[in-house]
């Protein structure tokens, strides 16, 4: 029996007799091979995202890159969704294509062409999983669904985590726009960094909204902030490096 055809009645039954997982949206891993490593965090900001997440914050991961923003941001959402004890039924991964808008002269569909943004999904779940189809797996589950912010107009986002990445390169419109589709039951974490805007150029006209954004964000108390710095970066010894130089001759 499905839960279009059950009667409020029914519905209310089900609870009652524990067996409210039947009326559920949430996907379901039962698969003794799909299984999600554990990850801990590694430094004190790290630890700070950990700690702030089971708080029930909102999240504005901002800061060096190779710090783990993203892929801690992707490892708690889908830890909470597989733990089975959380509200929400779904991920979805947010970012913008404007640094990119000739993409529409690319041959292939919308899907095809937006595919190359979810790279970096694919490889973060692959690790998580440490399987080669584990984003692939997901999708199919409907546990994850990416969403460009241009077509993210007219949808209200309810039980769901909001992963919004590279907001760097977004601008003020497109965040705004971002914020006010979150609707009823979500957690939402926004991951940047200001310093790899790739919008702010003579030739696009565009600048990125995300340091005026997250002055408002401040006055927000839903809202955590970490703020990333060399130290946190776990990515290689090599990108510690190269940042440390960067930094020691005075280039952001």
């Amino acid at each position: 029996m499905t839960e279009a055809r059950l009667t409020k009645r029914q519905k209310r039954i089900l609870r009652q007799n524990g067996e409210h997982e039947l009326l559920s949206n949430k996907p379901t891993f039962s698969s003794p091979n799909f299984n999600l490593k554990r990850v801990h965090p590694l430094t004190d900001n790290q630890k700070k995202t950990f700690e702030a997440f089971q708080r029930g914050k909102h999240l504005m991961l901002h800061g060096m890159a190779g710090t783990g923003k993203t892929f801690l941001s992707m490892y708690l959402a889908i830890n909470d969704l597989m733990s089975g004890t959380s509200d929400q039924e779904k991920i979805y991964v947010i970012r913008s294509v404007v640094p990119t808008r000739d993409m529409g002269f690319l041959p292939g569909s919308q899907k095809e062409k937006m595919k190359v943004y979810e790279a970096p999904y694919y490889a973060i779940c692959n690790e998580l999983f440490e399987r080669g189809d584990a984003y692939d797996i997901l999708k199919q589950k409907n546990a994850v669904e990416f969403m460009s912010t241009s077509f993210v107009r007219g949808t209200t986002l309810n039980n769901c985590y909001v992963i919004v990445d590279e907001c760097q390169n977004m601008t003020d419109q497109e965040l705004h726009s971002v914020m006010t589709r979150i609707g009823k039951n979500c957690r939402i974490i926004f991951c940047g960094d200001f310093r790899q805007d790739d919008l702010s150029s003579e030739r696009r006209k565009e600048y990125s909204g995300l340091i005026n954004f997250m002055k408002i964000l401040q006055n927000i108390p839903e809202f955590e902030f970490v703020d990333f710095q060399i130290e946190d970066i776990v990515r290689s010894s090599i990108v510690k490096r190269y940042i440390v130089a960067r930094h020691k001759l005075g280039m952001s």
